[in-house]
């Protein structure tokens, strides 16, 4: 049975992340990319990061499957490290994640710390690229 996108579970904010998902897509010329997977609800989020020549995040996006929520925060999540430092990403917690959507039903705060490891190991991936290159 279709999970139910009314607004007693969800905020407006989480389904208009869902029905008008941002960032959605594979990056080309993605400087770094990251895979995660939730092993007991099956979600999962690749990420998608580019870097400006200052090391910032110029551009982000996603490619994810799973409930509502899932998709609606990888979409957030694209907006939110956009413009930021590594480090500034790295800060977000599952927390900014959620409220990003206007919060989450305990029942899916797994879909936000996908979110937060995405981010987390494609700037790890960045870090090792950019390390092997100038080595």
């Amino acid at each position: 049975m279709p999970e139910s996108l009314s607004s007693e579970h969800y905020s407006a904010t989480l389904i208009d992340h869902f029905e008008h998902p941002r960032n959605a897509g594979r990056m080309e010329d993605a400087d770094a990319e990251a895979f995660v997977t939730n092993p007991v609800c099956g979600d999962s989020m690749r990420l998608f990061l580019r870097f400006d020549e200052g090391g910032r995040i110029a551009a982000a996006s996603f490619l994810s499957s799973g409930c509502p929520a899932s998709i609606a925060t990888s979409s957030a999540a694209t907006e939110m490290v956009t413009g930021r430092t590594p480090e500034e990403a790295e800060a977000l917690t599952r927390d900014d994640f959620a409220e990003a959507v206007g919060g989450l039903p305990k029942s899916k705060v797994h879909c936000s710390v996908l979110a937060a490891a995405a981010v987390r190991n494609a700037i790890e991936a960045w870090r090792r690229q950019r390390a092997a290159a100038q080595a």
